[in-house]
């Protein structure tokens, strides 16, 4: 029997400006949200400017009883979030850890073999020169797509290079002109976010290279964005609202049996579209 209100909190640390223009939680909010309702819950979602305001939040909503479960986004390398929850004891669905193995129910993501996967397309494109604009560094899924792009590219023979972004359109364009600006630049970049993807898609037409015929740019977690570019953008594509189901479906089970499980999400799978061909004859 349930408890409380009903209700399963979200904690997003982001600045709220973000929201709007990231389609990938809206996305797993709206899978989320259709998973709970049918069985009479609903979604609390509060946005806080970092991991302390989240933090206060937990232990506000332990003290009130006021979420019956949470679901926690964004994993750190380091995260304090996860030992403050497990101290405060409410039941606790973590989304994308960086392994199968955490000591809450979680819902998983390859994003090493997903990375892998793109690596291989592009340098099966005759790409020796790659770069990767990633998200932020602390966050756990960051560097295990890192982890697996450098190794990947240096398996295969091909020149890696990665650099930080934010997820923001801005850093998009800064980390873009940069790789585009070095004396050797990338054939082929390869993107945190669509909308990091999309920003570095205007670079490429201010700077007037050609893409996909000079520059392939690959997005990860496809959206309408990516579909409405010019041209369109090849992306990693992830049923994001069916993962939202997912974590819903685990919140659930959770609540009902009281047993901490795994569960994997489909891998991404590359969806070519416009801005990916074969590299350019002087890419060496």
């Amino acid at each position: 029997m349930a408890h409380g209100l009903d209700a399963v909190g979200l904690v997003l640390a982001r600045p709220a400006r973000m929201l709007g223009f990231e389609p990938f939680f809206m996305e797993l909010i709206g899978g989320i949200e259709e998973s709970l309702a049918a069985e009479g819950r609903s979604l609390l979602l509060h946005v806080v400017p970092d991991h302390d305001a989240e933090i206060r939040t937990y232990r506000r909503w332990g003290e009130g009883k006021l979420v019956d479960a949470v679901v926690v986004v964004n994993i750190a390398l380091e995260d304090a979030r996860l030992d403050v929850l497990g101290e405060i004891g409410i039941p606790t669905v973590v989304v994308g850890g960086p392994r199968p193995d955490l000591p809450f129910a979680n819902v998983w993501i390859d994003n090493a073999q997903a990375m892998r996967t793109a690596v291989t397309h592009l340098v099966g494109l005759g790409h020796r020169r790659l770069a990767r604009v990633s998200g932020p560094k602390h966050l756990a899924h960051t560097q295990a797509r890192t982890d697996a792009f450098m190794g990947e590219c240096a398996r295969l023979g091909a020149h890696g290079a990665v650099v930080e972004g934010d997820y923001g359109e801005e850093s998009g364009t800064r980390s873009t002109r940069a790789l585009l600006g070095r004396g050797t630049p990338p054939s082929a970049i390869i993107y945190d976010n669509d909308v990091m993807a999309v920003a570095g898609l205007g670079v490429a037409h201010e700077m007037d290279i050609a893409v996909p015929e000079r520059l392939s740019l690959l997005a990860w977690d496809d959206s309408a964005l990516c579909r409405l570019s010019h041209p369109a953008l090849s992306a990693m594509s992830l049923d994001v609202h069916a993962m939202g189901v997912q974590v819903a479906d685990c919140v659930l089970n959770l609540l009902a049996s009281g047993t901490v499980r795994s569960y994997t999400a489909p891998l991404p799978r590359l969806v070519a579209r416009g801005t990916t061909t074969t590299a350019p004859t002087t890419d060496g």
